[in-house]
């Protein structure tokens, strides 16, 4: 978990997201540093537009409201089901 907060700092700090910068920010919070979690974790950043990805995970899942005709359950139960894999796919992404 220390990767993913070092990560998220270091966005914020608009520095870049390498095994270096990682390793003093995972150091310096006291935490013994692994190079292949690092190596992992920067390979997975690599290419991705944080900032969306965290509009995204931070964004409400809206529910459609029932039909006139009163939807059946099964279909929001579904729908349900679809936005928290989504959800649990975006949190997968940071740890």
């Amino acid at each position: 978990m220390e990767y993913v907060y070092g990560a998220m700092l270091l966005h914020s700090a608009k520095q870049p997201i390498t095994e270096e910068h990682l390793k003093k920010v995972v150091e310096a919070s006291g935490a013994k540093f692994e190079v292949g979690t690092a190596k992992a974790l920067v390979a997975s950043l690599h290419g991705v537009d944080i900032e969306k990805a965290i509009s995204e995970a931070a964004m409400p899942v809206a529910v459609a409201a029932p039909a006139a005709h009163g939807a059946p359950a099964k279909k929001k139960e579904e729908k349900k089901e679809e936005d928290t894999a989504v959800a649990a796919g975006l949190g997968a992404l940071f740890g």
